[in-house]
């Protein structure tokens, strides 16, 4: 149950301008769109996984995962190529 004095509409509106920033298919006017819909989810799946465990947040050095204590170390595509193969 999150505490509603720390909701904010602001930090919403962030995340989804890194996600235009980093990804061409959710600018407008662009030829970088996803046919098909099982495409698209796999993006937004692998951008998920590379913006939580392996991105380092310059706001508190470390990547989100690690700082909440979900990763002891930070992720390399090695091992989000791992994470898909298995």
């Amino acid at each position: 149950m999150p505490d509603s004095a720390h909701l904010s509409t602001s930090h919403v509106e962030s995340h989804n301008q890194k996600m235009r920033q980093h990804m061409r298919r959710f600018t407008r006017l662009t030829a970088g769109h996803s046919k098909k819909l099982a495409n698209h989810v796999h993006m937004v799946s692998l951008y998920t996984v590379w913006y939580n465990y392996a991105r380092i947040n310059s706001a508190v050095i470390v990547s989100p995962a690690m700082a909440s204590g979900l990763a002891d170390r930070l992720w390399d595509i090695d091992d989000i190529v791992e994470l898909i193969d298995s």
